[in-house]
């Protein structure tokens, strides 16, 4: 498994379009310094299950048409079975992560996109994973 970080997104309100960055802190057992998540006001803050981060893959994006940082997921990466990572320690850059579960697309994702996107993402929503070992993740680093 060899992959890049194609594009990160953080978004500090939890109805609002993510932001694009170049780069983001992931502090372990929080997630990305600035998000929703980070901050406890995420849509699913409090429900059961850790939401360190969250990754798609790039490829399941293109496919259904959507801007990256409107698939709502903290990193899109390209080239990285992220169904193969559930279970398993990862590295993005520095960041060492745990993949937890995958994520499927939700009723949420549809009402702030287009309901096309539920079938289009379906068995390709992403992965949540724990940030284990924190530190900088950047556009470019690599998923290994």
């Amino acid at each position: 498994m060899a992959g890049v970080v194609e594009s990160i997104h953080i978004a500090r309100v939890a109805t609002e379009l993510p932001d694009s960055v170049e780069r983001a802190t992931a502090v372990a057992g929080r997630g990305l310094e600035g998000d929703r998540y980070f901050e406890g006001a995420g849509t699913f803050s409090g429900w059961p299950g850790e939401r360190d981060l969250t990754l798609i893959a790039a490829e399941a994006v293109d496919d259904v048409g959507l801007e990256p940082a409107a698939a709502r997921r903290n990193v899109v990466v390209r080239g990285v079975d992220l169904d193969g990572l559930v279970g398993r320690r990862f590295r993005i850059g520095a960041v060492e992560c745990e993949g937890l579960e995958l994520a499927p697309p939700c009723k949420h994702l549809a009402q702030l996109t287009r309901p096309d996107v539920l079938k289009g993402l379906a068995g390709r929503g992403g992965l949540r994973a724990a940030i284990t070992e924190g530190g900088e993740i950047a556009v470019g680093d690599a998923v290994r």
